[in-house]
């Protein structure tokens, strides 16, 4: 009789169980399938709004390469009198500023656009500073005529940069 009650007792325990494990089974697998779905939209959603940082970053240097165009430097940097070192050191220190207006930037776009940048920022100021050396030069309507001379020899290096970016934001899509 006890071996009875014991047989009855797995045939009651053993269904429950196994109903149990496939039950925990099922809802394990699909807590994980869940989970793995909220992940992916928390990722792409991050990857979004990455995308908009590093865009903006782009937009933020470009108007840099502009603004340090030698030609737009030139038009909105003017001389306040025909002193030609102040006014080169007004120019050298208004892309200073522009540039560490910028610097966080960095932190989104390539290191290779970065140095690209850092190139043609250090490469107008020289342009600035060796036309100034000149010494037919002597004030500082003689030295934007001068930097606009060479400039219509040669491209301005923000060209350079400006291209760099474009093709970097292409690269995104």
């Amino acid at each position: 009789m006890n071996f009875t009650k014991i047989i009855d007792i797995v045939s009651y325990t053993i269904p429950s169980i196994v109903t149990g494990l496939v039950a925990y089974y099922f809802f394990s697998y699909q807590f994980k399938k869940e989970n793995n779905r909220e992940n992916f939209k928390l990722v792409r959603a991050d990857k979004k709004l990455l995308l908009n940082a590093r865009l903006q970053a782009y937009e933020r240097m470009t108007l840099f390469m502009e603004r340090i165009n030698p030609y737009k430097l030139l038009v909105r940097v003017t001389p306040t009198d025909d002193n030609k070192e102040l006014y080169i050191h007004k120019l050298v220190q208004s892309i200073e500023q522009e540039f560490e207006h910028n610097l966080s930037q960095q932190i989104y776009i390539s290191e290779e656009c970065w140095s690209v940048l850092i190139t043609a920022k250090n490469a107008t100021s020289h342009i600035i500073t060796k036309t100034a050396e000149q010494k037919e030069i002597i004030t500082s309507q003689d030295l934007r005529e001068a930097i606009l001379k060479r400039m219509v020899k040669g491209n301005p290096p923000s060209n350079t940069g400006l291209s760099f970016i474009k093709e970097e934001v292409k690269s995104l899509f």
